[in-house]
């Protein structure tokens, strides 16, 4: 199993185009921001825990300095969301080193346990400073070799751990890997990946949105959990063998799961689930949580491009001839 989830990895390398690889979120998630609020932010405005975790795999063969860039880091100008007065302050942490990201508490964006595991290479506090509104701020330089070596997960790994100090606000921003300091240029084989997602839904009701995990062959059954959807909309699946199945959808400040079997088929490939709104009425500042677990309870992870790229259904898949 480890061998050929290695090989899908060097298919991701190998197959998309790399700087669709390096922002989160991702281009092909067509996902507006990520979205983290203050340690008193209500649960009902769609955040569950104020914390958010993305990682950055960066290949082992890479030497260059690399940068983790984070856009309109501050929480007070043109894209958050104000609740009441600006009150809140969000700290972005930079981790590498062993356990930083092979532990299991940061793998479950779980805020009381070891989640801040590994070796700090970087931090720093936002507040309302127009300095960084609709700006970029650079962790970095980082050598690669401070990450976590997992060859699993492409090479070295970076987490970057995102929470709500304080304060009541909603933070949006995006997060790019890159070879410079200044600007947004791709690492070569670099991609991002995550296990806990929250962000901002588009308010256009013509939008689709999509994750994209991996069906390795030890997946069985997918349960799905997602909260606060405010029944925004519908989420769907397609896949090689799945064309439309339905996941079921949470409403205001709410958990809703859903349990999906994985066809033979769709071993060694990717799924997209699709976030597709009502065109109707459609919600504004909606944002959300979701969560993948395999029948073992693990959780999996989602990445920034599809690995071995956008699924496809395959009609000829489970359709049998008629018999006399």
């Amino acid at each position: 199993m480890m061998r050929k989830f290695l090989i899908a990895i060097t298919a991701l390398v190998a197959c998309v185009q790399l700087v669709k690889a390096q922002p989160v979120p991702g281009v092909d998630e067509n996902i507006p921001y990520l979205m983290t609020f203050g340690k008193n932010g209500q649960t009902e405005w769609g955040d569950d825990n104020c914390l958010q975790i993305i990682f950055f795999s960066i290949p082992a063969d890479f030497t260059q300095p690399v940068y983790i860039r984070i856009f309109d880091p501050e929480i007070g100008g043109q894209n958050d969301e104000l609740n009441g007065a600006w009150n809140t302050k969000t700290r972005f942490s930079v981790y590498g080193g062993a356990g930083s990201c092979s532990n299991k508490d940061a793998q479950k964006c779980n805020e009381k346990g070891d989640y801040d595991s590994g070796t700090l290479l970087g931090t720093k506090t936002f507040g309302n400073e127009a300095t960084y509104d609709n700006k970029w701020y650079t962790f970095g330089p980082f050598n690669p070799s401070e990450g976590e070596n997992l060859p699993e997960f492409g090479g070295r790994i970076f987490k970057i751990v995102v929470e709500g100090l304080s304060g009541d606000d909603g933070n949006m921003y995006r997060m790019f890997l890159s070879r410079k300091a200044n600007d947004n240029v791709k690492v070569d084989g670099g991609f991002a990946y995550y296990f806990k997602y929250k962000f901002r839904m588009h308010d256009s009701g013509t939008e689709v949105s999509h994750i994209y995990p991996y069906i390795d062959d030890k997946v069985v059954s997918i349960k799905q959990s997602n909260f606060d959807w405010d029944n925004d909309g519908m989420i769907r699946v397609i896949s090689v063998a799945k064309n439309g199945v339905m996941m079921k959808v949470s409403g205001n400040d709410e958990w809703q799961t859903s349990t999906h079997n994985i066809d033979a088929a769709e071993k060694n490939t990717s799924w997209d689930i699709q976030m597709v709104k009502f065109k109707n009425k459609p919600l504004k500042n909606n944002n959300v949580v979701i969560f993948l677990e395999n029948q073992y309870g693990e959780l999996m992870p989602f990445y920034s491009v599809p690995i071995g790229g956008i699924p496809k259904y395959k009609y000829t898949i489970g359709v049998k001839q008629k018999t006399k």
